[in-house]
């Protein structure tokens, strides 16, 4: 099984091809992974490696890690662009998100004003006011939406809850409006003798009427950069990206392709 966890809570900078010089906070365990999805595509694997032992990162440690390594970046005089939230996990079934996401402004303000603070979440809390509100307090609200048809989402993301629905998550997402960022991951392939592409005509034209409807700031459209446990994956290749990008983008949507 596909497997490649971040062992620590704070991690990087790594360079990310969409945000740049990113600084990782994660909030999940350093040895295990907590997901809300169980997507087929994820780098840190299936859900079904187990939440490990660590637990959560208290909210006091990951105040106290982050503002270590910011001290020495800014010592080194090393570069930032974002601070981000992924790893392990969904960050926001973390239960002090709100708090860190405070402790993590203040932290910015003091040692790095002008970085960004960018949250990569499933959208799978958004319906939590504790979440959303925590959310609209950050520079990059980045939501996810694979598939704007329910079954397809349901064969990439496969979510835990069975109520969850693409139709209740657009409506939730459509509430931040231009304080919102939404990342689709476009592949091909298949799972358990089940066809997947969410590149057709029908889903692209999908995904045009949900973005029309949430009005984001911008779409990152993107494909596979790494591995992935569902080893059938196919990438989309920038190509055939960038032509989804342009009938996007004739519909009046800003896209970033990376």
């Amino acid at each position: 099984m596909q497997t490649v966890l971040f062992n620590s809570t704070i991690f990087g900078p790594i360079h990310s091809r969409r945000l740049g010089s990113s600084l990782g906070i994660n909030l999940s365990p350093n040895d295990g992974k907590i997901c809300s999805f169980d997507c087929l595509y994820c780098e840190a694997g299936f859900n079904a490696q187990g939440p490990g032992t660590t637990g959560f990162p208290h909210r006091g440690d990951v105040s106290s890690k982050l503002e270590q390594k910011l001290i020495e970046m800014k010592q080194n005089g090393t570069p930032l662009d974002v601070i981000t939230f992924s790893g392990n996990g969904e960050p926001t079934l973390h239960p002090d998100f709100g708090g860190i996401i405070d402790d993590t402004i203040a932290l910015r303000d003091k040692y790095f004003p002008n970085v960004k603070i960018s949250v990569l979440t499933n959208s799978t809390r958004l319906h939590d006011p504790k979440v959303s509100d925590a959310l609209r307090k950050v520079d990059n609200n980045i939501m996810k939406l694979d598939s704007a048809i329910d079954a397809t989402m349901r064969l990439i993301d496969r979510p835990n809850a069975p109520a969850f629905t693409t139709e209740s998550v657009i409506d939730e997402i459509a509430k931040f409006g231009r304080q919102g960022i939404v990342q689709t991951m476009m592949l091909r392939g298949s799972h358990n003798g089940r066809h997947i592409d969410n590149t057709t005509d029908s889903e692209v034209e999908a995904l045009i009427a949900a973005y029309r409807k949430i009005n984001p700031r911008e779409v990152m459209l993107y494909s596979i950069d790494r591995k992935t446990p569902e080893e059938s994956l196919v990438k989309v290749e920038k190509e055939e990206l960038q032509a989804i990008a342009e009938r996007m983008r004739a519909a009046g949507i800003t896209v970033q392709v990376s």
